[in-house]
């Protein structure tokens, strides 16, 4: 059922977001230029790899390495307050990477700082939204995260995925924990403090795919 109706909200969503999404596409190729989207390599189901696609909101980086907030364009800036830069994600949702609902996707280079109770954030599909973005977002720090993702995968079901809808909806017009503190997007999550056991390398390997 899930799956369903993963497909079903994603195929109608692009379908009446077209216009928005031609118009940001647009906007983006004028002031940024190609490419107009953003392609990541995150950790899906059971460690899976695959690209993860968003509007570019950032200009590249420089030969010396400049900071996310220096660059962060305006459009981006806008686009990430209206969480506008995520649209093309529905895209992940219909190729059975993602699912509406679920632990958020994070950057390949996290996949062997997690402990082993951290990890369990990938026994489901990663979400467009989830638990941990509707109690705070960037805002709380990396272990109420995944404590959050972790209490979702072991309490999941139709009715919390409903009311975690609801409450993205709220939380995106108010343009809520968009950032950490004393940051443009979010902190870089460092690893598990030591003796806390992280993931082996084989247990977080994935089946059948590699990094990109």
């Amino acid at each position: 059922m899930k799956r369903a109706i993963d497909v079903c909200v994603a195929l109608l969503a692009l379908l009446v977001a077209a216009p928005v999404l031609t118009a940001v596409a647009l906007a983006v190729l004028l002031t940024m230029g190609r490419p107009v989207l953003f392609r990541q390599a995150r950790v899906g189901r059971h460690g899976r790899i695959f690209m993860i696609l968003k509007f570019r909101s950032m200009t590249a980086g420089s030969a010396g390495g400049a900071d996310d907030a220096a660059r962060l364009t305006p459009l981006g800036r806008w686009l990430r307050n209206t969480s506008l830069d995520e649209l093309p994600s529905f895209w992940n949702i219909v190729r059975g990477e993602m699912s509406l609902v679920g632990p958020r996707p994070l950057p390949t280079s996290y996949r062997f700082r997690y402990t082993q109770e951290q990890f369990r954030r990938h026994e489901v599909h990663p979400g467009l939204t989830g638990l941990a973005q509707v109690n705070g977002r960037n805002e709380l720090s990396w272990e109420k995260k995944f404590g959050y993702d972790v209490w979702y995968v072991d309490h999941r079901s139709t009715l919390l995925d409903l009311r975690i809808i609801a409450r993205t909806a709220a939380t995106v017009l108010r343009r809520e924990g968009i950032s950490a503190p004393g940051s443009a997007t979010a902190h870089e999550f460092l690893g598990a403090s030591a003796g806390q056991g992280r993931v082996p390398v084989g247990a977080a390997a994935g089946r059948g795919t590699s990094e990109r």
